[in-house]
Protein backbone atom coordinates (compact mmCIF):
# COMPACT_ATOMS: atom_id res chain seq x y z
CA UNK A 1 0.00 0.00 0.00
CA UNK A 2 1.60 3.32 -1.38
CA UNK A 3 0.41 6.75 -0.50
CA UNK A 4 0.14 8.01 -3.53
CA UNK A 5 -2.88 10.56 -2.92
CA UNK A 6 -4.31 12.13 0.00
CA UNK A 7 -7.29 9.81 -0.31
CA UNK A 8 -4.41 6.25 0.51
CA UNK A 9 -2.34 8.71 2.90
CA UNK A 10 -5.30 9.80 5.24
CA UNK A 11 -6.76 5.79 5.11
CA UNK A 12 -3.28 4.53 6.23
CA UNK A 13 -3.32 7.07 9.24
CA UNK A 14 -6.38 6.19 10.07
CA UNK A 15 -5.61 2.57 9.61
CA UNK A 16 -2.24 2.96 12.14
CA UNK A 17 -4.46 4.83 14.12
CA UNK A 18 -7.20 1.99 14.60
CA UNK A 19 -4.81 -0.29 14.75
CA UNK A 20 -2.90 1.55 17.84
CA UNK A 21 -6.24 1.36 19.97
CA UNK A 22 -5.78 -1.61 21.09
CA UNK A 23 -2.59 -0.49 23.19
CA UNK A 24 1.07 0.41 21.86
CA UNK A 25 2.68 -1.34 19.31
CA UNK A 26 5.81 -0.96 17.20
CA UNK A 27 6.08 -0.65 13.76
CA UNK A 28 6.97 -3.76 11.85
CA UNK A 29 3.33 -5.23 14.80
CA UNK A 30 1.56 -2.20 13.36
CA UNK A 31 2.25 -3.66 9.96
CA UNK A 32 1.76 -7.19 10.80
CA UNK A 33 -1.73 -6.74 12.50
CA UNK A 34 -3.21 -4.79 9.26
CA UNK A 35 -2.62 -7.59 7.10
CA UNK A 36 -3.95 -9.77 9.84
CA UNK A 37 -7.00 -8.37 10.41
CA UNK A 38 -7.55 -7.15 6.50
CA UNK A 39 -7.15 -11.10 6.04
CA UNK A 40 -3.70 -10.53 3.83
CA UNK A 41 -5.64 -7.67 1.71
CA UNK A 42 -3.70 -4.84 2.49
CA UNK A 43 -0.32 -5.18 3.18
CA UNK A 44 1.63 -1.83 4.40
CA UNK A 45 5.51 -2.05 2.78
CA UNK A 46 8.03 0.05 5.39
CA UNK A 47 8.75 2.94 3.44
CA UNK A 48 4.88 4.06 3.12
CA UNK A 49 4.45 3.19 6.51
CA UNK A 50 7.28 5.16 8.71
CA UNK A 51 6.74 7.86 6.90
CA UNK A 52 3.22 7.75 8.34
CA UNK A 53 4.49 7.15 11.68
CA UNK A 54 6.97 10.10 11.76
CA UNK A 55 3.88 11.80 10.53
CA UNK A 56 1.66 11.41 12.85
CA UNK A 57 4.22 12.06 15.36
CA UNK A 58 5.20 15.27 14.37
CA UNK A 59 1.27 15.76 14.26
CA UNK A 60 1.23 14.88 17.89
CA UNK A 61 -1.17 12.10 17.68
CA UNK A 62 1.02 9.53 18.31
CA UNK A 63 3.75 9.41 21.07
CA UNK A 64 6.73 6.97 20.54
CA UNK A 65 9.20 5.66 23.09
CA UNK A 66 12.11 3.36 22.48
CA UNK A 67 11.46 -0.28 24.47
CA UNK A 68 12.65 -4.05 23.77
CA UNK A 69 10.43 -6.19 21.16
CA UNK A 70 8.96 -9.43 21.39
CA UNK A 71 12.47 -10.95 20.48
CA UNK A 72 14.84 -8.55 22.94
CA UNK A 73 16.00 -6.26 19.88
CA UNK A 74 15.21 -2.15 20.33
CA UNK A 75 12.31 -1.32 18.64
CA UNK A 76 10.83 2.28 18.65
CA UNK A 77 6.65 1.64 20.18
CA UNK A 78 4.24 4.00 18.94
CA UNK A 79 1.14 4.94 21.20
CA UNK A 80 -2.16 6.84 20.76
CA UNK A 81 -2.40 9.98 22.40
CA UNK A 82 -5.87 11.64 23.21
CA UNK A 83 -5.17 14.21 20.57
CA UNK A 84 -5.22 10.91 18.59
CA UNK A 85 -8.15 9.22 19.79
CA UNK A 86 -10.18 12.81 18.95
CA UNK A 87 -9.14 12.07 15.26
CA UNK A 88 -9.28 8.51 14.92
CA UNK A 89 -12.84 9.46 15.86
CA UNK A 90 -13.19 12.22 13.33
CA UNK A 91 -11.92 9.84 10.68
CA UNK A 92 -13.75 7.26 11.46
CA UNK A 93 -17.39 9.20 10.71
CA UNK A 94 -15.41 11.06 7.96
CA UNK A 95 -14.46 7.29 6.41
CA UNK A 96 -18.09 5.90 6.94
CA UNK A 97 -19.63 8.91 5.38
CA UNK A 98 -17.50 8.53 1.82
CA UNK A 99 -17.82 5.26 2.07
CA UNK A 100 -21.32 4.92 2.74
CA UNK A 101 -21.73 7.70 -0.27
CA UNK A 102 -19.38 5.37 -3.02
CA UNK A 103 -22.06 2.56 -1.96
CA UNK A 104 -24.84 4.91 -3.28
CA UNK A 105 -23.58 5.38 -5.77
CA UNK A 106 -22.18 1.91 -7.01
CA UNK A 107 -26.04 0.71 -6.37
CA UNK A 108 -27.37 2.75 -7.95
CA UNK A 109 -26.14 2.27 -11.68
Amino acid sequence: MSPKSDLLQGTLDLLILKTLVGGPMHGWGISLRIQQVSQEVLQVNQGSLYPALHRLEQQGLIAAEWGNSENNRQAKFYELTKRGRKQLADETRNWERLSAAVARVLAHG
